[in-house]
């Protein structure tokens, strides 16, 4: 009996038997026609799975675009209505009328200098990206302030450079004034990458936004006092060496400096750094320490102030927000114009640097007792040593230089200030005598 092997296979190769011939064609016949089949149906089966790939990323994009935080006409609407000149005069430097972007615009100085330029008549829009190092609620009550005053702030990051140069392409912004930043010195420890990404990256993402922008741009933008760290030379003067800083975030302030003239000398970008000195006021930050002092006595909680070496106290240039403000506003203007095109230089562009404080340093024990007679509440201390976390024991500016470029002069003394402070401050968390108001 043949095997089933003898009856496809032929025993001598090249002679088959004529019936064999129809029986393996029919075989054969019927497996190309069920592969044939096959590879229809698996043809099929790709277009239907291409088709819904794509439908997907289409429906994908769309939900995308329109639950995306900026983008759209509406919002380019807003954009463009928030920055609309209504100033009828020129600038000091006969630059003309200006259009803002302000980054960090729901910070605290951002917040105060967004409302300053939108009250003398100048157009503004802030960027922001309301993160949580502090409590993002006071940054969305900053927005809320803002947008009554018909400033619209887009919630986005600054080292987003398509949202960047959709904004450039919207508006064509005559100046920024760049206050977006991750601050605190002591944070740094905790948390090294957020200034990297904040203060350094972030910096040059805008200024490659800036650089390509056409028109360029003039840029005023907020360095630190922190540059000098280690300098014992008094009072700081925007010559002394700032080479020996004591903290990261001291250290991303003074690269900022580096990059910023790099961009100034290379593209002709107009830039003006500030260096300021311990800003307080309404509004201000929950980081910092009046903020928190204030926070503490009223709730019974002690607060801890620090000491230098051989028990020496510590002091702070301590500079309130309104002259911090006008600061700012001299900064930009007498800015000069940027000399750049498309991203190529044509000539020199002003470059300077200021200090931006009171003159005039308080010690921390003084300021504790000025904030207990405004309180009306004794402070609970616990007095120790100033750990090495970054901080220096004194800051004290020169402020000669932007006194005589923009006639800056603060008027307000630290009694005064934390009196306005301490106002605001009962009124918006909503205390009565030390008890918080239900």
């Amino acid at each position: 009996m043949r095997s089933l092997e003898d009856e496809l296979f032929p025993s001598t190769p090249g002679k088959v038997k004529i019936e064999r011939t129809h029986t393996i064609n029919r075989q054969f016949y019927r497996c190309f026609a069920s592969t044939s089949t096959m590879f229809l149906w698996a043809l099929f089966l790709i277009a239907l799975t291409a088709s819904y790939l794509s439908f997907q990323s289409f429906v994908d994009s769309g939900s995308r675009y329109f639950s995306a935080s900026w983008g759209g006409i509406q919002w380019e609407k807003q954009v463009r209505h928030s920055a609309q000149i209504s100033r009828s005069d020129d600038i000091r430097n006969g630059g003309g009328k200006m259009s803002v972007l302000v980054t960090g615009a729901a910070g605290f100085v951002g917040s105060h200098v967004s409302l300053a330029l939108k009250k003398r008549g100048d157009g503004v829009v802030g960027i922001d990206n309301f993160n949580n190092y502090y409590d993002p609620t006071l940054k969305k009550s900053r927005k809320n302030l803002l947008s009554k005053n018909g400033i619209f702030i887009v919630e986005g990051d600054i080292n987003d450079a398509k949202l960047l140069a959709k904004l450039f392409d919207i508006v064509a912004f005559t100046h920024v004034m760049h206050l977006a930043a991750q601050a605190g010195v002591r944070y740094a420890m905790e948390n090294p990458n957020s200034y990297i990404h904040s203060n350094i990256a972030g910096l040059v993402t805008l200024l490659e936004t800036c650089k390509s922008a056409n028109p360029q741009p003039s840029i005023v933008w907020a360095s630190s006092s922190s540059v000098y760290g280690l300098n014992e030379k008094v009072p700081f003067s925007e010559s002394d060496r700032t080479d020996q800083p004591a903290s990261l975030y001291a250290a991303t302030k003074k690269a900022g400096e580096e990059i910023t003239h790099t961009y100034n000398h290379i593209y002709g970008l107009s830039i003006t750094g500030l260096r300021f000195f311990t800003v307080y006021g309404p509004w201000g930050r929950p980081d910092m320490a009046y903020f928190s002092f204030t926070r503490n006595i009223l709730q019974g909680k002690p607060i801890t102030v620090y000491r230098g070496k051989n028990l020496v106290d510590l002091a702070r240039d301590f500079t309130y927000i309104d002259d911090i403000v006008k600061g700012c506003l001299g900064s930009l203007d007498t800015s000069g114009k940027s000399t750049g095109s498309g991203g190529k230089k044509t000539g020199p562009a002003p470059y300077r640097i200021f200090n931006l404080g009171n003159t005039s340093p308080v010690t921390v024990p003084t300021l504790v007792s000025i904030l207990e007679r405004h309180l009306k509440m004794k402070a609970k201390k616990n007095i120790i040593d100033m750990p090495g976390n970054g901080d220096v024991p004194f800051t004290h500016a020169n402020i000669s230089s932007a006194t005589d470029e923009f006639d800056y002069k603060p008027t307000t003394d630290l009694q005064t200030g934390l009196k306005k402070f301490v106002r605001w401050y009962l009124s918006y968390y909503g205390y009565n005598h030390g008890k918080p108001i239900n």
